[in-house]
Protein backbone atom coordinates (compact mmCIF):
# COMPACT_ATOMS: atom_id res chain seq x y z
CA UNK A 1 0.00 0.00 0.00
CA UNK A 2 2.93 2.32 0.90
CA UNK A 3 4.94 1.88 -2.32
CA UNK A 4 1.50 2.70 -4.27
CA UNK A 5 0.93 5.16 -2.22
CA UNK A 6 4.13 6.96 -3.13
CA UNK A 7 3.39 6.11 -6.69
CA UNK A 8 0.29 8.21 -6.63
CA UNK A 9 2.32 11.00 -5.42
CA UNK A 10 5.26 10.52 -7.99
CA UNK A 11 4.07 9.22 -10.98
CA UNK A 12 1.69 11.35 -13.52
CA UNK A 13 0.36 8.65 -15.63
CA UNK A 14 -0.70 6.52 -11.99
CA UNK A 15 -2.41 9.65 -10.76
CA UNK A 16 -4.24 10.11 -14.48
CA UNK A 17 -5.62 6.22 -13.60
CA UNK A 18 -6.49 6.81 -10.64
CA UNK A 19 -8.59 9.93 -11.35
CA UNK A 20 -9.71 8.64 -14.25
CA UNK A 21 -11.30 5.32 -12.32
CA UNK A 22 -12.55 7.69 -9.35
CA UNK A 23 -14.37 9.96 -12.19
CA UNK A 24 -16.06 6.79 -13.85
CA UNK A 25 -17.34 4.79 -10.45
CA UNK A 26 -18.20 8.70 -9.02
CA UNK A 27 -21.05 8.89 -12.25
CA UNK A 28 -21.35 5.02 -11.48
CA UNK A 29 -22.94 5.65 -8.47
CA UNK A 30 -24.66 8.55 -9.54
CA UNK A 31 -26.36 6.49 -12.27
CA UNK A 32 -27.04 3.75 -9.73
CA UNK A 33 -28.81 6.40 -7.56
CA UNK A 34 -30.90 7.65 -10.35
CA UNK A 35 -32.68 5.10 -11.43
CA UNK A 36 -33.54 3.75 -7.96
CA UNK A 37 -36.58 5.68 -6.86
CA UNK A 38 -35.96 5.63 -3.39
CA UNK A 39 -32.16 7.59 -3.69
CA UNK A 40 -33.47 9.88 -6.96
CA UNK A 41 -34.06 13.13 -5.56
CA UNK A 42 -30.74 12.56 -3.41
CA UNK A 43 -28.58 11.67 -5.96
CA UNK A 44 -30.11 14.74 -8.08
CA UNK A 45 -29.15 17.19 -5.28
CA UNK A 46 -25.42 15.74 -5.54
CA UNK A 47 -25.52 17.57 -9.52
CA UNK A 48 -24.13 20.45 -8.71
CA UNK A 49 -21.16 19.24 -6.56
CA UNK A 50 -20.39 16.75 -9.51
CA UNK A 51 -20.07 19.16 -11.49
CA UNK A 52 -18.21 21.38 -9.97
CA UNK A 53 -16.08 18.59 -8.95
CA UNK A 54 -15.43 17.46 -12.60
CA UNK A 55 -14.70 20.91 -13.64
CA UNK A 56 -11.57 21.39 -10.52
CA UNK A 57 -9.96 18.06 -11.87
CA UNK A 58 -9.34 18.68 -15.15
CA UNK A 59 -8.39 22.24 -14.54
CA UNK A 60 -6.09 20.67 -12.16
CA UNK A 61 -4.77 18.37 -15.33
CA UNK A 62 -4.23 21.29 -17.69
CA UNK A 63 -1.01 20.95 -19.50
CA UNK A 64 -1.06 24.85 -19.70
CA UNK A 65 -0.15 27.18 -16.87
CA UNK A 66 -2.95 29.77 -16.38
CA UNK A 67 -2.30 32.92 -17.22
CA UNK A 68 -3.98 36.17 -16.58
CA UNK A 69 -4.97 36.02 -20.06
CA UNK A 70 -6.18 32.17 -19.62
CA UNK A 71 -8.49 33.43 -16.63
CA UNK A 72 -9.68 35.97 -18.23
CA UNK A 73 -10.36 34.14 -20.97
CA UNK A 74 -12.27 31.27 -18.77
CA UNK A 75 -14.15 33.60 -16.64
CA UNK A 76 -15.71 35.67 -19.61
CA UNK A 77 -16.87 32.23 -20.79
CA UNK A 78 -18.39 31.71 -17.86
CA UNK A 79 -19.95 34.67 -17.19
CA UNK A 80 -20.97 34.64 -20.52
CA UNK A 81 -22.80 31.30 -20.47
CA UNK A 82 -25.03 32.12 -17.27
CA UNK A 83 -25.85 35.51 -18.75
CA UNK A 84 -27.01 33.69 -21.89
CA UNK A 85 -28.92 31.25 -19.68
CA UNK A 86 -30.49 34.31 -17.91
CA UNK A 87 -31.87 35.82 -20.95
CA UNK A 88 -32.61 32.42 -22.49
CA UNK A 89 -35.42 31.44 -19.66
CA UNK A 90 -36.65 34.82 -18.56
CA UNK A 91 -37.24 36.00 -22.74
CA UNK A 92 -37.44 32.49 -24.06
CA UNK A 93 -35.90 34.00 -27.26
CA UNK A 94 -32.76 32.25 -27.44
CA UNK A 95 -33.49 28.53 -26.65
CA UNK A 96 -37.13 28.65 -26.22
CA UNK A 97 -39.45 28.47 -23.56
CA UNK A 98 -38.17 26.37 -20.85
CA UNK A 99 -37.73 26.34 -16.51
CA UNK A 100 -35.30 25.21 -14.50
CA UNK A 101 -35.43 23.14 -11.50
CA UNK A 102 -34.31 22.45 -8.35
CA UNK A 103 -31.51 20.08 -9.45
CA UNK A 104 -28.80 22.70 -10.39
CA UNK A 105 -28.99 24.81 -6.97
CA UNK A 106 -28.95 28.30 -5.97
CA UNK A 107 -30.86 30.11 -8.81
CA UNK A 108 -30.30 34.09 -9.37
CA UNK A 109 -32.62 35.66 -12.31
CA UNK A 110 -34.54 32.03 -12.17
CA UNK A 111 -30.80 30.79 -13.39
CA UNK A 112 -28.87 28.42 -11.59
CA UNK A 113 -25.46 30.01 -10.67
CA UNK A 114 -23.54 26.67 -11.60
CA UNK A 115 -24.58 26.75 -15.24
CA UNK A 116 -22.11 29.28 -15.92
CA UNK A 117 -19.39 27.10 -14.81
CA UNK A 118 -21.46 24.17 -16.65
CA UNK A 119 -20.64 26.04 -20.41
CA UNK A 120 -16.45 26.53 -19.34
CA UNK A 121 -16.35 22.67 -18.58
CA UNK A 122 -18.22 22.11 -21.94
CA UNK A 123 -16.55 24.12 -23.82
CA UNK A 124 -12.95 23.24 -22.05
CA UNK A 125 -13.09 19.45 -22.28
CA UNK A 126 -14.79 19.73 -26.07
CA UNK A 127 -11.62 21.45 -27.09
CA UNK A 128 -9.25 19.36 -25.58
CA UNK A 129 -10.78 16.62 -27.56
CA UNK A 130 -9.15 18.19 -30.39
CA UNK A 131 -6.21 20.18 -28.89
CA UNK A 132 -3.48 17.90 -29.70
CA UNK A 133 -4.27 17.22 -33.81
CA UNK A 134 -2.67 19.21 -36.27
CA UNK A 135 -6.03 20.53 -37.73
CA UNK A 136 -6.39 24.00 -38.76
CA UNK A 137 -8.73 26.17 -36.13
CA UNK A 138 -11.68 26.99 -38.16
CA UNK A 139 -12.19 22.62 -38.04
CA UNK A 140 -11.50 22.48 -34.84
CA UNK A 141 -13.89 24.89 -33.95
CA UNK A 142 -16.84 23.07 -35.93
CA UNK A 143 -15.91 19.88 -34.69
CA UNK A 144 -15.40 21.00 -30.85
CA UNK A 145 -19.29 22.49 -31.36
CA UNK A 146 -20.13 19.40 -32.75
CA UNK A 147 -19.32 17.57 -29.69
CA UNK A 148 -20.79 20.02 -27.93
CA UNK A 149 -23.91 19.60 -30.22
CA UNK A 150 -24.19 16.17 -30.15
CA UNK A 151 -23.75 16.10 -26.02
CA UNK A 152 -26.95 18.42 -25.86
CA UNK A 153 -28.65 15.62 -27.79
CA UNK A 154 -27.80 13.25 -25.53
CA UNK A 155 -28.70 15.52 -22.58
CA UNK A 156 -31.72 16.99 -22.96
CA UNK A 157 -34.34 13.91 -22.61
CA UNK A 158 -32.36 13.27 -19.09
CA UNK A 159 -32.56 16.55 -18.29
CA UNK A 160 -36.23 16.75 -16.97
CA UNK A 161 -35.95 12.97 -15.42
CA UNK A 162 -33.33 14.72 -13.19
CA UNK A 163 -35.53 17.72 -12.86
CA UNK A 164 -32.19 19.81 -14.10
CA UNK A 165 -35.14 22.20 -16.84
CA UNK A 166 -38.23 21.34 -18.46
CA UNK A 167 -39.28 22.60 -21.65
CA UNK A 168 -42.81 23.64 -22.39
CA UNK A 169 -45.09 21.11 -23.85
CA UNK A 170 -42.59 18.60 -23.10
CA UNK A 171 -40.75 18.91 -26.32
CA UNK A 172 -37.46 20.46 -26.98
CA UNK A 173 -37.99 23.04 -29.71
CA UNK A 174 -35.04 22.94 -32.89
CA UNK A 175 -34.18 26.42 -31.77
CA UNK A 176 -32.37 25.15 -28.85
CA UNK A 177 -30.14 22.85 -30.80
CA UNK A 178 -29.40 25.64 -33.36
CA UNK A 179 -28.87 28.35 -30.45
CA UNK A 180 -26.33 25.70 -28.84
CA UNK A 181 -24.33 25.29 -31.65
CA UNK A 182 -23.67 29.02 -32.75
CA UNK A 183 -23.25 30.03 -28.66
CA UNK A 184 -20.09 26.64 -28.87
CA UNK A 185 -19.02 27.66 -31.89
CA UNK A 186 -18.56 31.53 -30.62
CA UNK A 187 -16.94 30.43 -27.39
CA UNK A 188 -14.81 27.95 -29.04
CA UNK A 189 -13.97 30.80 -31.25
CA UNK A 190 -12.47 32.48 -28.73
CA UNK A 191 -10.50 30.15 -27.08
CA UNK A 192 -8.93 30.11 -30.82
CA UNK A 193 -8.78 33.82 -31.39
CA UNK A 194 -7.13 33.74 -27.60
CA UNK A 195 -4.84 31.08 -28.15
CA UNK A 196 -5.77 29.35 -25.33
CA UNK A 197 -4.06 25.93 -25.20
CA UNK A 198 -6.86 23.09 -23.53
CA UNK A 199 -4.28 20.04 -23.85
CA UNK A 200 -5.43 17.97 -21.03
CA UNK A 201 -5.11 14.19 -20.50
CA UNK A 202 -8.04 13.58 -18.15
CA UNK A 203 -11.13 16.30 -19.77
CA UNK A 204 -12.22 14.49 -23.02
CA UNK A 205 -12.26 11.31 -20.55
CA UNK A 206 -14.62 13.08 -18.07
CA UNK A 207 -16.68 14.58 -20.39
CA UNK A 208 -17.29 10.79 -21.96
CA UNK A 209 -18.24 10.25 -18.68
CA UNK A 210 -21.03 12.53 -18.59
CA UNK A 211 -21.65 11.03 -21.76
CA UNK A 212 -22.53 7.84 -20.85
CA UNK A 213 -24.17 8.77 -17.96
CA UNK A 214 -27.01 10.99 -19.61
CA UNK A 215 -27.26 8.10 -22.45
CA UNK A 216 -27.82 5.45 -19.57
CA UNK A 217 -30.07 7.67 -18.24
CA UNK A 218 -31.92 8.00 -21.43
CA UNK A 219 -32.03 4.03 -21.97
CA UNK A 220 -32.81 3.17 -18.14
CA UNK A 221 -34.67 5.29 -16.54
CA UNK A 222 -38.19 6.26 -17.33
Amino acid sequence: MKRFLTNIRHNKTVQIIVILLLAFFLYLMGFIGMIEPESRAESARLTPLTLILSLLVVMLFAEASFTIRTVLVFLAIAVAGYLIEAAGVNTGRIFGSYTYGKTLGLRILNTPVIIGLNWLFLVYASSSVFEKYPLHNTLKILLASLVMLVYDFILEPAAPKMDMWHWKNSAVPIQNYIAWFAIAVVFHSIIRLYNINTRNPVAPWILSCQFLFFLALNIFLK
